[in-house]
């Protein structure tokens, strides 16, 4: 095949991963969609299996197929409290593969480079690019794959961390070595004094020093992050892996992977941008590893949890007018979101005004919490960001927290101290009432103590969430 009918293909898989971006901003039109970018994403592998430059068709083809069956498999186990961390190993995969192809586009510049002009015309696919590059433009793919290299090692081993604090298997506090951000600047002076090296002698010593003072940022920037801020970190290392993706691209001159890489990059940047909005947080700060840990001590809280039973919290939801659903992680990890769409059509059908608060980090996964409201057949038009409903809770009759904590804890506005201080909350303690419906006393994920729970208003409706919401529905009168 000729490169005419490649490059048309990827103009149309290029249209296809925008069409898919375009439409996951609304629940509606989400599904559409994703099949959007399967299409896209299926025609760009087929065009490059056929495309110029094909070789090896039984290795490529095992490796297809190996790769499809082992996604399938994921898919199928994969449970949607699993789906943060999962997304945080995709994006390591992803890192790593920068790094492999970084490396042997290293390793092709090192075969051809000291060909002589008759050897050079025989080569075929990225060999033969490479023979027919002049010295500026070399060196120029130098800078490229060694970003490449450097973005995909930060985003490997970063995504590896936040893997293991999403999955409980590394601690979530924030945790630096001695040398705090000194480490990060002196790992990447090391970088760029590679960086010169190797464009100027081409060399495989700076590289891999370089790769190894990036694997260590990528480490050390998300151990420095706190679990409160994970859903932040699972954006960024999206940007950070688009990145890479670009900086392969422009080495192995495929436009198609340039722009994929840019839109990932891109709308990661800007939902990152959001998301340090909504929490107050400095995008640099976020960038650079800087946050999630605390300012000083933590005010001490006053009072004492205060239980109450199914029959309490039915009785007031009952009486109430208004209601309003705050869903959180513990909604997710207990499956709830029947339970909880079963109790909304319930209540609605009593006449009752029932909205869903949705605060921009909730859950582990930027749109976490739309994503189950959403499969559990929850409508679009009672599910309410924050900046849309904060304003309500002092007019709502009863407020039920389900498995939230930093998102609704008054410390971020009253406590300078807090971990979380500064950010913007979801301001449930100003409904009449308040239910939270919790395990047990603990912190939470992210080990902030909360002192919505001992506030007057509150009572804490322990026990597993889907259990407790189900056993509402038979008191709804």
């Amino acid at each position: 095949m000729d490169f005419g009918f490649t490059t048309a293909a990827y103009v149309v898989s290029a249209i296809l991963f925008i069409l898919s971006l375009g439409g996951l901003s609304g629940q509606e039109s989400a599904k559409r969609a994703v099949w959007y970018g399967m299409a896209g994403m299926a025609l760009a592998v087929i065009a490059t299996l056929i495309g110029p430059g094909a070789g090896l068709w039984l290795l490529s083809l095992i490796l297809v197929a190996g790769g499809g069956v082992i996604g399938w498999v994921v898919a199928k186990r994969v449970q949607m409290t699993e789906m943060p961390q999962l997304v945080a190993a995709m994006h390591s995969l992803v890192g790593l593969a920068a790094v492999f192809v970084g490396y042997n586009a290293h390793l092709e510049l090192v075969r051809v480079l000291p060909m002589d002009a008759t050897a050079r015309e025989a080569l075929a696919g990225f060999a033969a690019v490479l023979a027919h590059k002049t010295p500026v433009e070399i060196s120029i793919l130098r800078v490229e794959l060694f970003l490449g290299v450097f973005i995909g090692a930060i985003t490997f081993t970063g995504s590896v961390v936040a893997f293991g604090k999403l999955a409980g298997k590394v601690n979530s506090a924030a945790t630096k070595l001695p040398g705090g951000h000194m480490l990060n600047a002196g790992a990447a002076a090391i970088s760029l004094i590679c960086l010169v090296w190797y464009v100027n002698s081409g060399a495989m010593l700076p590289l891999l020093l370089m790769t190894l003072a990036a694997l260590f940022i990528g480490y050390h920037l998300i151990m420095g992050i706190g679990g409160a801020d994970m859903p932040v970190v699972v954006s960024m290392l999206n940007s950070y892996s688009g990145w890479a993706a670009a900086a392969i691209g422009f080495s192995l001159g495929n436009d198609l992977l340039i722009v994929v890489g840019a839109l990932v990059g891109s709308s990661g940047a800007i939902l990152s941008y959001i998301m340090c909005r909504a929490m107050n947080r400095q995008f640099v700060s976020v960038i650079l590893g800087g946050f999630g840990g605390s300012q000083g001590p933590a005010a001490e809280i006053e009072g004492e949890q205060v239980a109450i039973d199914a029959d309490g919290v039915a009785l007031a939801l009952n009486e109430a007018d208004s209601v309003i659903i705050v869903p959180g992680y513990g909604m997710a990890v207990a499956q709830a979101q029947g339970a909880v769409s079963d109790l909304t059509s319930k209540l609605r059908a009593k006449g009752k005004n029932v909205r869903f608060a949705i605060h921009p980090v909730a859950g582990r996964l930027p749109g976490h919490m739309n994503v189950l409201l959403a499969e559990a057949k929850v409508p679009y038009d009672i599910v309410m960001e924050m900046d849309e409903i904060n304003e309500d809770f002092p007019d709502t009759d009863v407020a039920i927290v389900i498995g939230s904590n930093d998102i609704v804890n008054p410390a971020a506005q009253d406590d300078p101290n807090s971990p979380i201080a500064g950010m913007p909350v979801l301001e449930v303690w100003k409904a009449k009432q308040v239910f939270v419906s919790k395990r047990g006393q603990g912190t939470g994920y992210s080990g902030i103590e909360n002192p919505l729970f001992f506030k007057e208003n509150t009572r804490m409706f322990y026990g597993d969430a889907k259990a407790s919401v189900t056993s509402l529905l038979p008191k709804i009168e």
